[in-house]
């Protein structure tokens, strides 16, 4: 392997780990559901069982409820735990459970997920 190719490939290395989506542990809004930093409202899967460390939610499901990335430096504390996926990331779980996105939310605030199928709800602390 060619030097420049090398410098190449490690800067785009870099690249692409700033852009991972990790996170803070996440924050309570002011509407009284979990939220990400941006603001964005955390979800919980029924069929996830809380305190098992594993979430049920991967593939086609993940990508429409992208789970709440948690980063290597990132530690669990208090009610917050990090979780191993199946795939090898890491999640935060709250209470034991797994969290959520909503890939329809598309704002800070919205909640359009709470219900979804009745098995998809707004994190309440």
């Amino acid at each position: 392997m060619n030097t420049s190719f090398a410098v190449s490939l490690a800067a785009l290395g870099m690249l692409v780990a700033c852009a991972s989506p990790y996170a803070a542990p996440p924050v309570k809004s002011q509407s009284g559901v979990l939220t990400d930093p941006a603001g964005m409202t955390l979800y919980a899967f029924d069929k996830d069982t809380a305190g098992s460390g594993k979430s049920m939610c991967n593939g086609g499901c993940a990508e429409k409820w992208p789970p709440l990335a948690a980063g290597a430096s990132d530690r669990a504390s208090g009610d917050y735990a990090i979780i191993s996926r199946d795939d090898g990331s890491k999640q935060w779980a709250y209470k034991g459970k797994p969290l959520y996105l909503w890939s329809k939310d598309v704002k800070p605030g919205d909640t359009t997920g709470d219900g979804v199928n009745n098995v998809w709800h707004a994190v309440k602390p």
